[in-house]
């Protein structure tokens, strides 16, 4: 069964140690690099575009003390990365780095060191943040309204390239960048890169955020599936033409997960499985009492939700990142009722918040739905999130990838050298 149309693109996020993946037993060290190069060399063999690490510039606390999801800490990407272009030789390597708490000059340097290293293969996914718990890691603090984050970002990122655009074949020249949010100057100390400018993604959803990929970025991350997915898709095309940029500029890939199984039924039994394991009892306490802003640990985690309305002001240091009082009282009502209607306990409503949308079904299934998706215009690709690492992947690539070559939906050998090449698209200089 061969036909023939749009070829996806496809990622791979390695399971941070803010989800849950640490938990499964056959997750390895997350501080050991062999389990990183077991995941990015699988992603490799399935020829996917890129392999990206997430970034938590700050462990995830609660009530005053690290979380069960922070406990493992968080990695420096570049350096993993750079690491990493020493064992593969194709995979894009995709580091995030946040716009709000760095500075262009030295993001510039070390990204484009790692496109020098592997030969072309890095991109940058450009994050922004506004919260002042997480800028309390930072020098200048949680200084900057949620408002002006973008705008910060977007002048990081021209400024970057500003850099990279001066280094000519024959030598350095000089850059100057004078804006609201940086004035810099002088000679960028990287030779010009094999990509021009290392490929941006970027992951926002609100207004500015949207505006922001359609003026800066290569790929967008999407948390979209269905008909969400569909009219986010349109929405970015359509800003995208807007600033004058063509509509294959854009890659769109939402995140998703899958689970397989030899029959339908026992893919949906191991994606119970994976919830399961993903929201412990303790761990969905602690979602609920995030919105609560209060203690819920006598609650049973398979009874019902709270009766009571949330704190309307609770401790900053006991619940740091909460949101306004007005949104979280609102949120625990239509929690309950959805919770309610469905008989769902706390666990099950938390694992149904938490699920998203992944892929379930057979392989032949999985790879049949994902053509569709990506043939009626929903996305361009995905970014698979595997439930652990570094073997998560393993089952994907040896029976969705050589499914969807079947259907002539994904590529059957790297045609690239550069992550731009794999993107279909050309070098930036």
């Amino acid at each position: 069964m061969s036909t023939t149309g749009k070829a996806m693109h496809l990622a791979a996020l390695f399971p941070s140690n803010q989800s849950a993946g640490w938990r499964d037993p056959r997750s390895g060290d997350h501080s050991d690099f062999a389990t990183f190069t077991g995941l990015a060399r699988t992603a490799e063999r399935g020829l996917f575009d890129f392999f990206l690490l997430a970034d938590y510039p700050r462990l995830t606390e609660h009530r005053g003390a690290v979380s069960e999801v922070g406990t493992a800490g968080e990695l420096d990407q570049i350096t993993v990365l750079s690491a990493l272009s020493t064992v593969t030789e194709r995979i894009g390597l995709v580091p995030t780095v946040n716009a709000t708490f760095n500075e262009p000059f030295d993001v510039a340097r070390r990204l484009a060191s790692l496109d020098h290293f592997s030969n072309g293969r890095s991109g940058w996914n450009v994050v922004t943040t506004s919260n002042a718990w997480t800028g309390e890691n930072f020098r200048r603090g949680g200084y900057l309204p949620h408002a002006d984050r973008y705008q910060r970002a977007a002048e990081f990122v021209c400024a970057a390239r500003t850099m990279w655009r001066s280094r000519a074949a024959d030598g350095p020249g000089l850059f100057q960048h004078d804006g609201p949010q940086f004035r810099i100057s002088g000679h960028f100390t990287v030779p010009a890169g094999p990509q021009g400018c290392p490929p941006t993604i970027q992951a926002g959803d609100s207004e500015q955020g949207r505006e922001f990929a359609a003026s800066h970025a290569d790929v967008v991350y999407s948390r979209h599936r269905g008909r969400a997915g569909h009219a986010f898709a349109a929405d970015i095309r359509s800003r995208t033409a807007r600033q004058g940029r063509g509509a294959d500029q854009v890659k769109i890939m939402p995140g998703v997960s899958f689970a397989l199984g030899d029959t339908d039924e026992e893919a949906r039994d191991n994606a119970r499985a994976a919830q399961e394991l993903a929201i412990s009892p303790q761990l969905a306490i602690c979602y609920l009492e995030r919105t609560w802003g209060r203690d819920l640990s006598s609650h049973d985690p398979d009874g019902p939700l709270p009766d009571t309305d949330p704190e309307r002001a609770p401790d900053p240091s006991e619940w740091p990142g909460i949101a306004a009082a007005e949104a979280r009282s609102a949120r625990a009502q239509k929690w309950r009722s959805y919770a309610a209607q469905h008989g769902l306990g706390i666990r099950q409503l938390v694992m149904k918040l938490t699920g998203g949308k992944p892929f379930v079904g057979t392989p032949a299934r999985v790879a049949q739905q994902m053509t569709d998706y990506v043939r009626s215009g929903g996305a361009d690709g995905f970014v698979l999130v595997p439930g652990y690492a570094p073997g998560g992947l393993d089952e994907f690539v040896d029976r969705v990838v050589p499914e969807l070559q079947e259907r002539g939906s994904y590529r059957t050998a790297y045609t690239g050298e550069t992550l731009r090449d794999h993107l279909g698209q050309s070098t930036q200089s």
